[in-house]
């Protein structure tokens, strides 16, 4: 099916850009199908908790290279790029959808197993409650583990 540019109020992006081979095409695309004022979220990982040792604790030689890299392994074992909010700030605004708010996903959470039973309700209150404000205050939502990036087409 094929869309024409501006069909859309919303266009939802979350946990792909990381595997995309060219991440500024396939925003740029989306950005496109975009109709003017409309939003689009992004979601990507990010390096900063790699060189933190989140995931492997204690292993100082895995955080000293995560400093400079941007590639990482998932938690399905794939290898993935991990994207920079400068870089992405920068890729929006040229393709005509700027930056328009962000915040960090997964501040707090990251390190726990999935296989971890979920608290009491209460707890998983005040969990969430934690995550939406560190998501959204710095300088914790710049060690998050995701980025959710909300352009807006101009």
């Amino acid at each position: 099916m094929h869309f024409l540019p501006g069909s859309f109020d919303v266009v939802l992006c979350h946990g792909v850009l990381m595997y995309a081979d060219e991440p500024d095409a396939l925003l740029a695309g989306l950005a496109r199908m975009l109709a003017p004022g409309a939003c689009s979220p992004w979601s990507c990982g990010t390096p900063t908790p790699w060189p933190c040792g989140r995931g492997s604790p204690r292993d100082w030689a895995g955080a000293l290279a995560g400093f400079d890299s941007d590639v990482y392994t998932d938690d399905g074992g794939a290898k993935v790029r991990a994207d920079r909010l400068d870089a992405l700030t920068a890729t929006l605004a040229g393709i005509a959808a700027p930056l328009h708010a962000w915040y960090g996903v997964r501040v707090f959470t990251d390190g726990v197993p999935a296989e971890t039973s979920l608290p009491a309700a209460d707890e998983l209150d005040r969990l969430f409650a934690a995550e939406e404000r560190a998501g959204r205050t710095d300088p914790y939502r710049r060690i998050a583990t995701l980025l959710h990036l909300c352009g807006v087409r101009g």
